[in-house]
């Protein structure tokens, strides 16, 4: 053979190489083809009830949708599923779209594969439930009714239920038709819960609005504890009185005024000054964002009757005042204006009185006067023994007081003691009787 002949004959060599080298590759694709064929054969499941499974919509008819599920079979949604849904929502659907279907039968009498978009819906919903209720995450529900145990909500897709004894908005304790018409008007409106319970199998799903609403506070307290700076003034509302002071509401979270900080004068029980439900400025006293507490005052913002108490009063003047609070020693004595000293024992009446429980009691008015007057200690004290019926040195220095035109009263003080017979010196008072008498009231003189 030529070198020529040599030339023609090896293309066709060639050719028939990579003819065989692309009947042995088809041949192992092939092979590898069928192999993930028959793994995907026995990996295969099939629909089962109850399952849930994404399916994409191929087809959307006026009653009914064939979707696509993974599946051997083509899925059919019923009419009646299609009814269940949501109207805006049906109208959203276009083909392509993922859904979530429910296996509602796996093969009906008909051959079918039914599935249902709206239970698949549910399934994200108790899912989500589930979810919100390891998270501690509040929602907001609305209310569709009630019964005698509480109130029904829809949330999402599902029913739910609010039980009276977790309602806020519905004040405990209503009966009858106050109740009946309290829940009545809670229907159609929105509310924050949290939930509390999730049970599928039963379709149970227990909300709680009065857990939504103390995490809703806490987060407005925080709120309020980084926008509020102390000597700020504000206005809040007053939601509730104890013994040791009043809770005010500011807008979501309620601060506390110590029932010292109430007046200046002495408060036994927050219900002497304020209400519940009345609307009123108050001054932060300090803030404790750790805490989160609000410490409010209220007197801060009312006039100090000490700062002027040398203009409006001077020793042996006649005033009228309320018995604050009666101890052994005798009773404190707050005027209106709210300076507040001490009637001691030995100045009750005429002197003889050996305890005060019988002459006197907390409300009581009492007519008296002023033996000592000392601002710069916040002290002032009272007596009965001086006289308590108006003199005619009374009325002047009232009238020169008031600006009215007048004799000219010289030494007021003095007219009076020379008009009434001297006292006779007190008793000696015990230590903790002087040290009374010397500080200003406070709560461990109520202890004494």
């Amino acid at each position: 053979m030529d070198f020529e002949e040599h030339t023609q004959q090896q293309p066709q060599q060639d050719d028939n190489h990579d003819a065989e080298d692309v009947a042995r590759a088809e041949s192992e694709n092939h092979a590898e083809d069928f192999a993930a064929l028959l793994a995907e054969s026995f990996d295969y499941q099939p629909p089962r009830r109850g399952e849930i499974r994404q399916a994409t919509i191929l087809q959307i008819e006026p009653n009914e949708i064939i979707v696509d599920m993974g599946a051997k079979q083509d899925g059919l949604v019923t009419t009646q599923d299609l009814e269940r849904l949501d109207p805006d929502f049906r109208a959203s659907l276009q083909v392509g779209q993922q859904v979530p279907v429910y296996v509602l039968n796996p093969r009906d009498s008909e051959g079918n594969l039914i599935v249902s978009i709206n239970m698949g819906l549910q399934q994200h919903d108790w899912d989500a439930a589930r979810a919100l209720l390891e998270k501690d995450e509040a929602v907001e529900v609305t209310v569709t009714g009630h019964n005698r145990g509480g109130v029904l909500v829809n949330w999402r897709r599902l029913e739910g239920f609010i039980p009276a004894s977790h309602m806020v908005s519905v004040r405990a304790g209503l009966q009858g038709h106050e109740r009946r018409d309290a829940f009545n008007a809670l229907i159609g409106k929105r509310i924050g819960v949290k939930v509390i319970e999730v049970d599928q199998d039963r379709r149970r799903l227990i909300f709680s609005e009065r857990e939504a609403q103390r995490e809703w506070r806490a987060q407005q307290k925080a709120r309020l504890l980084a926008e509020l700076n102390e000597g700020d003034i504000v206005r809040g509302v007053v939601t509730g009185l104890r013994d040791f002071g009043a809770f005010v509401n500011l807008g979501g979270a309620d601060g506390l005024i110590h029932v010292s900080e109430l007046a200046w004068h002495r408060v036994d029980h927050p219900r002497d000054v304020l209400k519940v439900g009345e609307e009123i400025e108050v001054y932060v006293l300090s803030l404790d964002r750790e805490a989160n507490r609000i410490a409010l005052s209220r007197k801060r913002l009312l006039p100090d009757p000490w700062d002027t108490a040398l203009e409006r009063y001077y020793e042996g003047m006649l005033v009228e005042g309320t018995v604050t609070n009666v101890v052994d020693f005798g009773a404190f004595i707050a005027l209106d204006d709210g300076l507040e000293g001490l009637l001691h024992l030995s100045e009750m009446g005429d002197g003889s009185l050996k305890e005060p429980y019988s002459y006197v009691k907390k409300g009581d008015r009492l007519k008296l006067r002023i033996s000592r007057l000392e601002p710069e200690q916040r002290r002032v004290g009272f007596t009965q023994r001086w006289g308590i019926e108006e003199t005619e040195a009374d009325r002047e220095r009232a009238a020169q007081q008031a600006g009215e035109p007048g004799e000219e009263v010289g030494g007021a003080e003095e007219q009076l003691v020379e008009a009434e017979a001297e006292p006779p010196a007190p008793e000696a008072a015990s230590a903790a009787e002087i040290e009374a008498e010397v500080a200003p009231p406070s709560e461990e003189a109520d202890e004494a």
